[in-house]
């Protein structure tokens, strides 16, 4: 069954607070720079600042691309 979106995207903006502190936990825990994430995955280094702060949308490249370079199966850091 299908389930009806909540009014407006508030909804989107906490999923992007969870995403971002689960991806700052992480890398807090293997003790790794911004600058060591962001170059590993090929992203922009203000790409990872946003992510990190919960302050954008990712794409899903920007999800995998993080996600592997942390260790982290996909489906763990979005769900």
């Amino acid at each position: 069954m299908l389930r009806d979106l909540p009014d407006g995207d508030e909804w989107i903006r906490v999923q992007s607070q969870v995403i971002g502190a689960r991806v700052l936990a992480r890398r807090l825990e293997l003790r790794a720079t911004q600058e060591a994430v962001y170059l590993a995955a090929g992203v922009d280094r203000r790409t990872l600042q946003a992510l990190e702060a919960g302050e954008t949308n990712p794409t899903f490249s920007t999800l995998a691309r993080v996600a592997y370079v942390l260790g982290l199966p996909l489906a763990e850091l979005v769900a």
